[in-house]
């Protein structure tokens, strides 16, 4: 391999996390491929029950439970993590990758302060004097914009509002300098001021460490502040997978779309109400056939029994774009030119 050639520092193909239940087999994530080089940031969107968290779990090797059946590869930075030993992967939890939970109060301990669990996070994998290390829980909370680090180091996380909580988890999650740093929905419950300041925050540290960076949200709004590249999840799918700069300005997928036109925009002057997607997102357990958005599709008509009969392949050979879709591409690109792209003109 010659120098120039880039490698992903996160190289996940075909998993597959499947839960096997007294209902029935839940395909939480069914074959699903994504690759992120570091000092780049994927964003993945999706309703809620896609399976964005659980693909984070999975990189992170947090399935537990002994009905998790976990297949595919996820190669960090060379390494495969399918497979490997729960040692194996605890030891590069902190160190090369770390994560940023949904609920920063359920994810940090209640009974320890905030500084005690950034300095037990950064000794695990430095061998240092508490002194040290308390200066380290101290600097980091600083620079992530926590007033007064030096007494809020002993607060517990329960005097923290809902944005330094999210700052503090960042704090935790930064404290090894990860490679890797995996965010989920990181601005949920936040008002859209702290909202800014914790993606900036992101961003500016992601400059400092060169971390390749996933963020996991069902706000296109946020994607689109910081993805490079994004990747749209239906029923544990990859239904659409480019650059953020093709998903925004030329997005071919029904499901894309509808996530486009049920988001306000600020930016300029809308003059239709917003749209939501119809129906509902589908029971894991049962995966409609054929392509699994096609209920509530309404562009079924175009392309008719193969939308319900057959699974449609994401990638066309050769292409960086890819769109799990069985309409033709010149009529994509004619619905999104006549009915998509003029409700944002």
């Amino acid at each position: 391999m010659t120098d120039n050639v880039k490698t992903p520092y996160l190289d996940v193909n075909d998993l597959r996390v499947h839960f096997r239940t007294d209902d029935g087999l839940v395909r939480s994530v069914d074959g699903l491929s994504f690759q992120v080089e570091r000092g780049k940031t994927l964003g993945i969107v999706g309703e809620s029950g896609s399976g964005k968290s659980v693909t984070s779990m999975a990189v992170m090797g947090l399935h537990t439970a002994s009905n998790a059946e976990l297949t595919g590869s996820i190669r960090l930075d060379g390494q495969e993590l399918v497979g490997a030993g729960k040692e194996a992967v605890r030891a590069l939890r902190g160190k090369k990758m770390a994560m940023i939970f949904q609920d920063p109060l359920s994810a940090m301990h209640p009974y320890y302060t905030v500084g005690n669990q950034i300095i037990e996070a950064y000794r695990i994998h430095n061998k240092v004097t508490k002194k040290v290390a308390r200066k380290h829980a101290i600097d980091l909370l600083d620079r992530v914009g926590i007033p007064e680090p030096g007494k809020r180091v002993d607060s517990y996380p329960h005097q923290f509002s809902g944005g330094m909580r999210q700052r503090a988890m960042i704090a935790m999650a930064l404290s090894c300098d990860p490679d890797l740093l995996i965010a989920d929905e990181p601005t949920t419950a936040l008002d859209v001021t702290v909202q800014a300041q914790i993606l900036d925050l992101i961003r500016d540290l992601q400059k400092d460490f060169n971390s390749a960076v996933v963020i996991i949200t069902h706000d296109l709004g946020v994607v689109a502040e910081v993805a490079d590249d994004i990747l749209v999840m239906y029923a544990g799918r990859a239904v659409e997978y480019g650059t953020a700069e093709e998903i925004f300005n030329e997005g071919e997928h029904p499901y894309t779309w509808g996530l486009l036109s049920s988001m306000p925009r600020f930016d300029r002057k809308r003059t239709e109400r917003l749209e939501p997607i119809k129906g509902t997102p589908p029971s894991l357990i049962r995966v409609p056939k054929g392509c699994p958005f096609n209920p509530r599709c309404q562009y079924v008509d175009l392309v008719g029994e193969p939308c319900v009969t057959e699974r449609p392949s994401l990638l066309a050979e050769g292409s960086s774009h890819g769109v799990a879709c069985h309409i033709p591409p010149e009529q994509r690109s004619a619905i999104w030119n006549d009915e998509i792209a003029p409700r944002f003109a």
